[in-house]
């Protein structure tokens, strides 16, 4: 598991971006992968799978 913060989401598009605490990546999430909601700033855990345009984060969580 991947631990990081929620730098953007839009509630109404379903999707944003995670930042990887320690890789400092950027992660595309969308509403299909998370588990818990989630806001900006919040602290998530989540797991990387490939997807069509690249690594996406999946199984997202509050931390």
């Amino acid at each position: 598991m991947n631990k990081g913060t929620v730098k953007f989401f839009n509630e109404s598009k379903g999707y944003g971006f995670i930042k990887d605490e320690e890789l400092n990546e950027e992660y595309f999430v969308h509403a299909n992968g998370l588990v818990d909601e989630i806001r900006q700033d919040d602290e998530v855990t989540f797991d990387l799978e490939e997807g069509r345009k690249g690594v996406n984060a999946v199984n997202v969580k509050q931390a």
